[in-house]
């Protein structure tokens, strides 16, 4: 049985798809989540990234998954990081070993 693939998308793009579903303007959002609709555009725009208590809060208003969305966001923040240090993929191997490592041995 085929997988269906899985669409790739910023934070920023899902959380503007998100609002124009609902038919909502920038500023009402905004204001609905607490910050600043220039914020809100800077982030939709992938500007700036939204922090987790701006997800919670996104999460919360669209009643959405708020873990879907965290993973979302960290996934955009390692391959930022992966893109700015120009490494390549396999440093996501080598850190997928030291998560395991981190996490056998507590040292998190």
């Amino acid at each position: 049985m085929p997988t269906a693939k899985r669409s790739i998308s910023t934070i920023g793009e899902q959380l503007r798809t998100l609002r124009e579903n609902a038919n909502l303007s920038l500023r009402e959002v905004a204001s609905n989540i607490g910050i600043d609709t220039s914020l809100l555009g800077k982030i939709e725009r992938n500007e700036r990234q939204p922090t987790k208590e701006q997800i919670k809060q996104v999460a919360t208003f669209f009643k959405v998954n708020e873990k879907q969305l965290m993973k979302e966001m960290l996934s955009d923040q390692i391959a930022y990081k992966i893109i700015e240090e120009e490494a390549d993929l396999d440093t996501l191997k080598v850190a997928e070993e030291k998560v395991e490592y981190l996490k056998k041995h507590k040292l998190y």
